[in-house]
């Protein structure tokens, strides 16, 4: 008796990159606008890729004018126009190689490696080589920073770079140390383990009687980890975000020790300054809207991805644009569980928190941007002087190259309110023999006001011009409902 079983080819399972092409293609257009370069992304769609599309983009400093963005039915389709940091369009044909390799291997892990070496071939980058990562949050107050880096200095622990953000009353920091003696990492566990618990007092300092033990803060955690070609900033910020998320920055805190109450969100600020998140569901196609206004910035849209996705918050459709200095975003999205946002109090969370990954990136007061030569302790005698003098660091850039250490602090006084001239004088006159000094007063991520903040449960006024495709999706889904003709 013979049995004949139906054929099947092999190659199947390669059927649809065999019609469709390759998993991930890329196409840079210099033609079709004038003032902007379209990128345009077509492929394999899965969970994040839209964050490692943008993060690709912002790591190389590129500014997103407008973006849309599908990803229906297992593809994912995306057009970004973006301009370079200078305004221009992108020209350089190393950065567009670059560009089409890392996207191109965002979904090919064994290519990430390879593609982030070339992206540090041709800019230059930042090489942390072999540095042990230390990652904390905690309640912020007047002077931790500072404390921070002389609790490490204490430890002969060389700080090789680190970052630090403050927003509503919490700080989140990645520093890279190494030991002093040596510049090795630092690996021997009983030893970070020290580190680890010297810190945690540092951070638990802050506690004051009227705080619940769940609102007591301590190191996230401390890991030892081998960074070379595959680090850059934007793995940095997205740290950040995902610490400040954790450590609860989003609820604004009535009042914590020795720090000055947030001012509260005003009605009354001029409209170009408002910052307006809402959430509405659209039934029929289960998804929830999420729709931001707000100023537009560098690394916005990155930003606010970021926190979706930590969220862990699928983004289906999109639509971003701006105009006249202001940004609308529009995210069409489900839980990863698939479901739409089903609960007030849930909208309620995500509004706050777009909120929180919009305005903690963004810093008022002076910045100040030092560089000297690198030396032991030099971050810990620099913070010292600023508390000394009265002022709080609520941002902070620090980096080496080479022999110099560059450092960016953006600062206000102990009280949380603008900083005097002439105490930056002080400052000056205490460190310029051995420093160079520069003073701007520019805001952090592009902008230097003070943002109003709007809780709505309505979406918001938009600006004219500005696209909208919830009003696009919306109006085609009655004109199609229109079309059905009632049965008995």
């Amino acid at each position: 008796m013979m049995v004949c079983w139906p054929y099947f080819d092999p190659e199947f399972d390669n059927l649809p990159e065999r019609i469709s092409g390759p998993p991930c293609r890329v196409c840079i257009d210099n033609d079709s606008m004038e003032e902007c370069t379209v990128i345009k992304v077509d492929s394999v769609n899965k969970q994040g890729i839209l964050l490692e599309v943008v993060q690709v983009l912002t790591n190389i400093n590129l500014t997103i004018l407008k973006s849309y963005i599908s990803s229906d039915a297992g593809w994912f389709m995306d057009v970004f126009h973006v301009k370079d940091e200078h305004g221009d369009k992108i020209r350089d044909q190393n950065v567009i190689n670059y560009i089409r390799q890392a996207i191109g291997t965002v979904r090919e892990i064994e290519n990430t490696v390879k593609a982030m070496a070339y992206r540090n071939d041709v800019f230059n980058s930042d090489q942390l080589s072999e540095h042990t990562a230390i990652e904390m949050k905690g309640t912020d107050r007047p002077g931790l920073f500072s404390e921070i880096s002389a609790a490490l200095a204490d430890l002969h622990c060389n700080i090789v770079e680190a970052h630090a953000w403050s927003h509503n009353a919490r700080l989140a920091c990645v520093a890279y140390i190494s030991y002093q003696s040596t510049d090795t990492p630092i690996d021997d566990p009983h030893r970070l383990a020290t580190i680890e618990g010297h810190l945690t007092t540092v951070l638990r300092a802050t506690t004051t009687p009227t705080q619940s033990e769940s609102e007591i803060a301590s190191p996230q955690e401390v890991k030892t980890a081998e960074f070379g070609e595959g680090t850059n900033m934007t793995d940095v910020e997205r740290r950040l975000h995902q610490l400040m998320l954790s450590a609860g920055d989003f609820h604004r805190p009535e009042f914590v020790a020795m720090t000055p109450p947030p001012s509260p969100r005003s009605d009354g600020d001029e409209e170009g300054r408002k910052t307006v998140v809402s959430i509405e569901n659209c039934h029929e196609k289960w998804y929830s809207i999420v729709s931001i206004e707000c100023k537009d910035r560098p690394r916005l849209m990155f930003d606010t991805v970021c926190t979706l996705t930590d969220m862990q918050y699928v983004i289906f459709h999109a639509s971003i644009s701006s105009r006249d200095g202001r940004s609308l975003q529009e995210y069409f999205i489900r839980h990863v569980d698939g479901y739409a946002l089903s609960s007030e109090s849930e909208k309620e969370k995500v509004i706050k928190c777009l909120e929180a990954a919009i305005e903690r990136r963004v810093c008022e007061g002076v910045r100040l941007e030092l560089s000297a030569e690198n030396r032991v302790g030099l971050l810990s005698d620099i913070t010292r002087v600023l508390r000394e003098n009265g002022l709080s660091v609520v941002r902070a850039d620090v980096k080496t190259q080479g022999e110099k250490a560059v450092n960016a602090f953006y600062l206000k006084d102990i009280l949380g309110n603008e900083v005097d001239t002439n105490v930056v004088e002080l400052v000056k006159k205490e460190m310029d023999d051995v420093i160079d000094f520069e003073v701007k007063n520019d805001g952090g991520g592009g902008s230097s006001s003070q943002q109003g903040w709007c809780l709505s449960s309505s979406p918001p006024q938009r600006s004219p011009g500005l696209f909208s495709l919830g009003d696009v999706l919306k109006s085609q889904i009655q004109r199609f409902s229109h079309n059905f003709i009632p049965t008995n």
